[in-house]
């Protein structure tokens, strides 16, 4: 539901949650892509080899990149449900 302009602060929460969603894809897709190229550099493989597993790194850190950015995305679109007092 759409209440009117935003806030200057919900525009930061906005800025924050999508370069927090951009950096941890990042990083996910670099971890992911070492981890299943990383054989290919540390030993002496047959070429067919090395560039099978530099496509599947490319492709499976790719994928999960943009899972994460629509997941963390969509974690935070959902409304907040208010919290029941303890008191």
């Amino acid at each position: 539901m759409w209440t009117g302009p935003r806030s200057s602060a919900e525009r930061d929460v906005v800025t924050v949650e999508i370069a927090y969603a951009l950096a941890s894809a990042g990083f996910l897709a670099v971890v992911v892509f070492a981890v299943i190229a990383g054989p290919a550099w540390v030993w002496d493989l047959p070429s067919a080899v090395d560039e099978s597993l530099f496509v599947a790194g490319r492709w499976t850190a790719g994928v999960l990149a943009v899972i994460r950015v629509v997941h963390v995305l969509r974690q935070h679109a959902r409304p907040q449900r208010a919290r029941p007092s303890s008191d």
